[in-house]
């Protein structure tokens, strides 16, 4: 029987999971994916924390100490979300130590802090310190104020996620900060090898947008580019990537030690059942890559997923072309990118509102 996730990673894919729990960290699943289904990441984001406290029994123990400390949401939702990232840290510290580039576990900072650059600093920094793994990335959104964020916190030797990226001119400036942010921690005296990082370029969401406003126009022309935008969006990302991480600057760096951004596909979840469910994974194969996915994305890959080569390398031109189509039959891509933005932070915002509610609910009931 073929192995398809190891196909995936020997095209050097690095598959992490989009997904965290006390169960899957306690039960053993988590140890099991990364034995048997080739999981070598974790991210997380306030989403998947929401559901994680919403069903699960086995924070209880964690939260009644909590309650019999005196302690209030805001803390509580600090120390249990950061007792699972450790957790999950410990479990994929071989892989980290294997080679330090996988075997990293996401968590993010307070999502209402997306348009506060010094708030975001400082939640980085608490979390980095909270959790005191060196295999823990801290997820920071590319917001306009997230920018310089990323630039400090990099400076700082904090290894950073940066997260919600959707445009290639916001992409450029991701890579511009880290590169920043490692210059000024070469300054600084700061080991270069000992800061990693990834820049998750979020995938699905911008099909769903696209496809929406193609059925709105409603033309055969504007049916036949439905389910290509946001592919063809990564590949011009990655050519991106390839242009900054080969540049006389990077090379200054790379010569003192530094790691490339690695581009992370993000949203690979299929949202549309009419596209094949692998569609996010085979689509944007190519080497020095991660591709986060929720398990049943996984497990959909591993039953019938196909790699087909190189599925990006090379391919800017076309994709470009899929943009110049896009315009001519009326889509403003650019306002796409706003709407899609502004939306994936008040989602996190939302999602964390309800996790905070949940354990504010949680910690009212251990205390009566």
């Amino acid at each position: 029987m073929t192995d398809r996730l190891q196909t995936l990673s020997d095209a050097g894919v690095s598959i992490w999971l989009d997904d965290l729990s006390r169960e899957r960290i306690e039960s053993g699943n988590l140890t099991d994916l990364v034995k048997d289904r080739h999981v070598v990441g974790v991210t997380t984001n306030p989403t998947i924390f929401a559901a994680a406290l919403a069903d699960g029994e086995r924070y209880d123990d964690q939260v009644r100490k909590l309650a019999a400390e005196g302690s209030d949401v805001s803390k509580a939702t600090f120390e249990l979300t950061t007792e699972d990232v450790r957790n999950a840290c410990d479990i994929m510290r071989p892989t980290y130590d294997a080679d330090h580039k996988d075997g990293r576990v996401s968590i993010e900072v307070d999502p209402f802090l997306a348009h506060d650059t010094d708030g975001t600093v400082k939640s980085a920094q608490d979390l980095w310190h909270a959790v005191d793994r060196p295999n823990v990335l801290i997820k920071i959104p590319a917001t306009d104020e997230g920018l310089p964020a990323i630039r400090r916190a990099t400076a700082e030797g904090i290894s950073v996620n940066v997260t919600l990226i959707f445009s290639l001119d916001r992409y450029r400036k991701v890579m511009d900060a880290y590169l920043s942010g490692l210059e000024d921690a070469k300054v600084a005296g700061i080991d270069l090898s000992t800061i990693h990082s990834v820049a998750s370029f979020f995938v699905s969401r911008v099909d769903t947008e696209v496809d929406k406003r193609l059925d709105a126009i409603g033309t055969d022309e504007a049916d036949a580019l439905r389910g290509e935008a946001a592919v063809a969006n990564a590949r011009l990302a990655y050519a991106a990537y390839e242009q900054v991480f080969s540049g006389d600057r990077w090379q200054a760096l790379t010569d003192a030690g530094a790691h490339a951004q690695r581009p992370l596909w993000a949203s690979t979840g299929v949202k549309d059942e009419r596209y094949p469910d692998t569609k996010y994974v085979t689509d944007l194969v190519v080497a020095d890559t991660v591709n986060t996915m929720p398990e049943k994305t996984l497990e959909a890959f591993a039953d019938h997923g196909e790699v087909e080569g190189d599925a990006v390398s090379g391919k800017a031109q076309e994709a470009e072309q899929v943009f110049a189509r896009l315009e001519s039959v009326g889509v403003d891509f650019d306002d796409v990118l706003l709407v899609l933005e502004r939306e994936g932070v008040e989602k996190f915002e939302k999602s964390w509102q309800e996790l905070v509610d949940t354990i504010e609910g949680q910690l009212e009931k251990a205390r009566s």
